[in-house]
């Protein structure tokens, strides 16, 4: 935390931090200029057939999510803090204006981006940031906002994670909604580890919040004064993805585990996740995480599904609803290091097969998400980020 620094690393990390902000501010007017795709298009082989791959658009600085409008357009996120709209045919818009200030600095800037559950009434969206403190620090956010033609407006934010500290890393943070008047909230544990297991703590926590960004009473740790009221579960490390399945309900949450130890939940309202306790990971370093005590612990979850060795997984998607399609039961996540599209074949809710798409092609995928007709998009991660479609191969 703040006050454990020496004195010369505080005024070092407000100077950073004071910069980070500012190159947050003049992101537009120093902003690329993404276009339309050249009609780009990949073949990539699967299991069930080729894979065919289109560039929508490219040009973005580092994408971090994309958002699916009813028009066939979509919202793309930059993590330098611009929001841009997409037409269906790739045009791109200028910045959008009124985007909440963000720290703009590792992994820190603009993240999620996701339509609130009536968007095609209300036309509100919610986008998740990491916010600058006023001493260099900075924590994960959450802002809703009405979108419109060139800018926001009635942004307000309804979540900031308590307390802030300093640190350019692990800030999450995906967005889901669960049909029933809440919206759930990734975070990481800003590489503070043991803040994870800390219940007075909101690092490493999944929360839980009515819309407008109040504490549902029925959450788990309510009434305990030695507990956060937002938090749905904890013990968790550095969670970027985040979906509900539209078959059951229920939530699925992946994150990222140190070298190693990537795991998916299913998180059950006031349940330990383990981290940095239990873990299959170890440090980068090659040592044992300090902390940890092994693979499995009492009272502690093990994970649903875990990667010995880490993918690095984002964006995460259901493919369901689809029984023409060959993917139909699918679930997609984005692998960062493994630079692969992720597609796990599902019975139920079991996980029965495993397959790494556009593998080949080696991008970074950062996001991934399912349109109503059944094909799929994603985002690359680089300088010069694209905007991809993927059709399924044709069933045979």
């Amino acid at each position: 935390m703040t006050a454990s620094l020496p004195r010369a690393a505080l005024a070092a990390a407000l100077l950073l931090s004071l910069a980070a902000c500012q190159r947050g501010n003049d992101a537009n007017a120093a902003a690329p200029k993404p276009a339309p795709a050249k009609a780009e298009t990949y073949s990539s082989p699967s299991k069930l057939g080729d894979v065919r791959i289109t560039e929508v658009a490219s040009g973005f600085e580092h994408p971090w999510a994309v958002a699916l409008l009813p028009d066939g357009g979509f919202l793309v996120t930059e993590r330098p803090g611009r929001l841009r709209r997409v037409s269906a045919d790739g045009a791109v818009s200028a910045p959008l204006k009124n985007v909440p200030e963000v720290w703009a600095q590792g992994q820190g800037g603009l993240l999620d981006v996701v339509l609130a559950p009536d968007f095609a009434s209300s036309r509100r969206i919610y986008l998740s940031y990491a916010e600058p403190g006023a001493d260099g620090s900075a924590g994960t956010a959450v802002a809703s906002a009405t979108l419109g033609a060139d800018a926001l407006s009635e942004v307000e934010r309804i979540y900031q994670q308590q307390p802030k500290l300093v640190g350019p890393n692990h800030f999450g943070s995906r967005i889901a909604f669960d049909g029933q008047g809440h919206v759930f909230i990734t975070q990481g544990e800003r590489q503070q580890r043991m803040a994870a297991q800390q219940l007075d703590k909101l690092q490493g926590k999944l929360v839980r919040l009515n819309l407008d960004g109040s504490v549902p009473a029925d959450n788990p740790f309510v009434g305990r004064s030695d507990a956060r009221p937002e938090i749905w579960s904890y013990g968790h490390r550095n969670m970027q993805s985040l979906a509900v399945d539209p078959r059951t309900g229920t939530l699925w949450e992946a994150e990222h585990g140190p070298r190693g130890g990537d795991e998916i939940n299913r998180p059950q309202p006031g349940k330990n996740y383990g981290w940095p306790i239990v873990t299959y990971g170890i440090d980068y370093n090659g040592s044992k995480i300090a902390e940890a005590e092994g693979k499995e612990k009492p009272g502690m979850e093990s994970p649903y599904h875990v990667w010995e060795v880490s993918p690095a997984l984002s964006g995460m998607a259901f493919y369901t609803g689809h029984a023409g399609s060959a993917w139909n039961d699918s679930l997609f996540l984005g692998a960062l290091a493994d630079g692969s599209l992720i597609r796990l074949s599902l019975d139920g809710d079991k996980i029965v097969e495993e397959e790494r798409l556009l593998k080949p092609l080696g991008w970074r995928i950062r996001d991934v998400r399912v349109s109503a007709d059944g094909q799929v998009y994603a985002l690359t991660d680089e300088n010069d980020g694209k905007l991809l479609r993927i059709e399924p191969p044709k069933a045979k």
